[in-house]
């Protein structure tokens, strides 16, 4: 398979080199070019055609939201990928409604950065767990649940399920919700493969809002 051609972009130096070292480290993805700009970041995609651009949010002549915009509309196979140190609901919303398809913080641990931008080539959404939560809580709030009964028969979790999507809502990662509930992190992840499949959702974040929508979770 071809390497996952990727774009690195970040006003902060320090920052772009250290995910460009560590994401060339990484066999099958290669960093072609990097941007300090929004601005810089267009003109590059146009000229090198990248899978995955991995965007800060916050940055001088052109920000992260706007440049996503523009390559979402002229490029639109090019993955965006938002790495910024703002989990705010103010600085997500606008990422993702401009197109981006993940959202991780910049504390978050390199491999899960490696993991975020193959996800992202697929085009499966992924976010840091903190992102997670803001965005469940804005929901929570703005939207009163529904009752768990509600759901069809074929939609009903079973009780270890539900656990596992409570401990999710709260932020924790299968590794921990694996220690939570004394079982393996493959047991985990079957059951919340049986989740999306159940609730017709392809990632956590659809879960958790599903989850939000019907009362599954509540986060009083």
């Amino acid at each position: 398979m071809e390497p996952i051609r990727t774009v690195v972009v970040d006003d902060e130096l320090l920052i772009r080199r250290a995910l460009t070292v560590f994401l060339e480290e990484v066999d099958g993805i290669s960093v072609v070019g990097t941007a300090t700009n929004g601005l810089e970041a267009i003109e590059h995609c146009a000229e090198l055609s990248p899978d995955v651009v991995v965007m800060d949010v916050r940055m001088p002549v052109m920000d992260g939201v706007t440049a996503t915009q523009r390559l979402s509309a002229e490029q639109p196979q090019i993955k965006v990928l938002a790495v910024t140190t703002f989990g705010t609901l103010g600085s997500v919303l606008p990422m993702l409604q401009s197109g981006a398809v993940g959202y991780l913080l910049k504390d978050s641990e390199p491999a899960v950065i490696v993991s975020a931008v193959r996800d992202a080539h697929r085009g499966l959404r992924v976010m840091s767990d903190e992102v997670t939560r803001t965005l469940v809580d804005a929901l929570a709030s703005s939207r009163p649940p529904q009752n768990p009964a509600s759901l069809r028969d074929d939609e009903q979790l079973t009780p270890r399920e539900a656990a596992i999507v409570r401990l999710l809502a709260k932020g924790m990662s299968n590794s921990e919700i694996a220690r939570a509930e004394t079982v393996t992190e493959a047991t985990i992840k079957s059951h919340l493969s049986n989740v999306m499949s159940k609730w017709d959702v392809r990632d956590r974040v659809q879960v958790l809002i599903r989850a939000v929508q019907t009362g599954v979770v509540r986060l009083d």
